[in-house]
C-alpha cells in the first residue's frame, strides 16, 4: 500500500513502548529469534531500540517513535498494534482491530480509497 498510495498519503510507523521486554513480559519466540531488550529507561533509549526494530524488521516506512509519557499509545490504543487512517482534518478514518490477528489491509485500502476519492490510482 506504501508504494502504491505513498505519493498520495503520508504513511508512517509509530514506534509505542516494547511489548515483550525481557524484564516484563517476553516470548520464547523472542528468545529464539535473538530480539530480547530491557525496557527503554528514557527517550534516548526507546528511541535507539525502535532504530533497532526498523532496520531488523526491514521497514520501509517512515518511523517516529511515541513520547515516553506513551501519549499517542494511549490517545490510539495503539498496543499492541493497530492500522489507522487519519484524515486531514485529523479525524480517524479507519481504525483495524488489535493486531497482527485482526489486521484487514483490504479494509484500510478501501478506506483510503474512498478518502483520496479520484487521486486514488
Amino acid at each position: 500500500m506504501y508504494e502504491k498510495y505513498g505519493r498520495d498519503a503520508a504513511f508512517f510507523v509509530v514506534y509505542i513502548g516494547e511489548a515483550h521486554p525481557s524484564d516484563a513480559w517476553q516470548l520464547p519466540s523472542n528468545i529464539r529469534d535473538q530480539v530480547v531488550f530491557e525496557s527503554p529507561k528514557d527517550m534516548t533509549s526507546r528511541s535507539e531500540l525502535a532504530d533497532i526494530c526498523v532496520v531488523r524488521l526491514g521497514i520501509k516506512l517512515p518511523a517516529v517513535v511515541d513520547r515516553f509519557d506513551d501519549v499517542t499509545e494511549r490517545a490510539y490504543t495503539g498496543w499492541p498494534d493497530r492500522l489507522y487512517l487519519i484524515g486531514t482534518d485529523g479525524r480517524v478514518l479507519y481504525k483495524s482491530r488489535p493486531g497482527p490477528f485482526g489486521f484487514a489491509p483490504s479494509e484500510l485500502e478501501a478506506a483510503l480509497t474512498r478518502a483520496l476519492g479520484p487521486a486514488a490510482k
